[in-house]
């Protein structure tokens, strides 16, 4: 009981950390907010922040990493209704692919990028965040496509979702250049644009 009692504050500080941090990229403070900001937004100590994350960099990254989760909740929406462990190479591509157009990238990129406070040449932590963020995504979601087919080499998952997440980073970039990270009609037809492209490309291969 004193064990599940201390896992649960643990678990309470590590959400009000996330949510803090959430919080203070709303509120304008992109990654440029301090451990003492932050702390007194948890209401924790900053010991506590310290036990939790390695640096408000990590911090960072886990909460970005959150909000492009959403990719995956796609995925799992997806393959909800399909037997796990049926799927051929071109059903787990067609999966994820439909997940990448189904969710509202714009929206998530968007939000990152407010996060990060933009790219500049000046400044390489944003750009770190940025990728740090889409690499724990694309492992995160190669697992579960490793696990709904778990029938298949582990190697193709990874394969398949590093090729078309990585390529959704590259995508990313070219649209926030192009858009300045706005979402209204145009930047998102644009995004649908470079998606199909993205798409059509890896499933033909070169």
């Amino acid at each position: 009981m004193v064990i599940d009692r201390r896992a649960a504050l643990k678990a309470r500080h590590r959400r009000a950390i996330l949510d803090a941090a959430k919080t203070l990229i709303d509120d304008g403070g992109a990654v440029r907010f301090s451990v003492d900001q932050l702390a007194e937004r948890a209401d924790v100590s900053r010991r506590t922040i310290f036990n939790h994350f390695a640096s408000i960099d990590d911090v960072v990254t886990t909460a970005c990493t959150e909000v492009l989760g959403v990719v995956i909740d796609s995925f799992r929406a997806q393959v909800s209704a399909v037997p796990a462990g049926t799927g051929s190479r071109a059903a787990m591509f067609a999966t994820v692919a439909s997940a990448l157009r189904a969710t509202d990238v714009p929206s998530t990129i968007a939000f990152l990028w407010r996060a990060l406070g933009g790219f500049g040449a000046d400044d390489p932590r944003p750009q770190q965040i940025f990728q740090a963020t889409f690499s724990r995504t694309t492992a995160d979601l190669a697992r579960e496509l490793a696990d709904r087919n778990a029938d298949r080499d582990p190697l193709e998952a990874e394969l398949l979702v590093s090729s078309l997440m990585h390529g959704t980073e590259v995508i990313a970039h070219r649209w926030i250049a192009a858009t300045g990270a706005a979402t209204d009609d145009a930047a998102r037809e644009l995004w649908r644009d470079l998606l199909d492209r993205l798409i059509d490309n890896i499933r033909t291969g070169y």
